[in-house]
């Protein structure tokens, strides 16, 4: 990656590792004729992405319409990176919900979160860029 080429498109096993690295992103989801894009904390489960919630707008919205992307990004000044995971969302059963621990997915507001979602991947692409000016923010 240089100036002439600031874009690299990172592998599936980067874009995992990255994954790896970070418990919060932003899931976007359908609610009715609606989308809506929501920060989440997650946890990598095997080759899957889990989080927690409450009865709510996201719960519903991935009960009607299970089509989902989540994406994480991070940036250091110099470069950005970015994963976008195209999937299909589902809540866990009963019998399932234990993975969320296992995973160590805990809510970070003291709210309660029962219902454990599971998103499995059909698509996961992500990018590095050399930016060409500094963010808003980093000095």
């Amino acid at each position: 990656m240089d100036e002439d080429n600031p874009v690299d498109e990172l592998t599936t096993a980067e874009c995992w590792a990255m994954l790896h690295d970070h418990e919060l992103g932003r899931l976007g989801f359908h609610l009715g004729p609606e989308v809506h894009l929501t920060p989440v904390n997650y946890a990598v489960d095997g080759d899957t992405l889990l989080f927690r919630t409450a009865p709510g707008s996201k719960l519903v919205g991935v009960l009607m319409n299970p089509d989902v992307v989540f994406e994480i990004d991070e940036h250091d000044g110099t470069t950005a990176r970015s994963v976008v995971v195209r999937g299909v969302a589902r809540r866990l059963d009963e019998d399932q919900e234990h993975r969320a621990d296992e995973a160590a997915v805990h809510p970070w507001v003291g709210t309660e979160k029962y219902e454990v979602v599971e998103v499995r991947p059909t698509e996961i692409t992500g990018r590095s860029f050399l930016l060409a000016r500094r963010p808003a923010g980093s000095y």
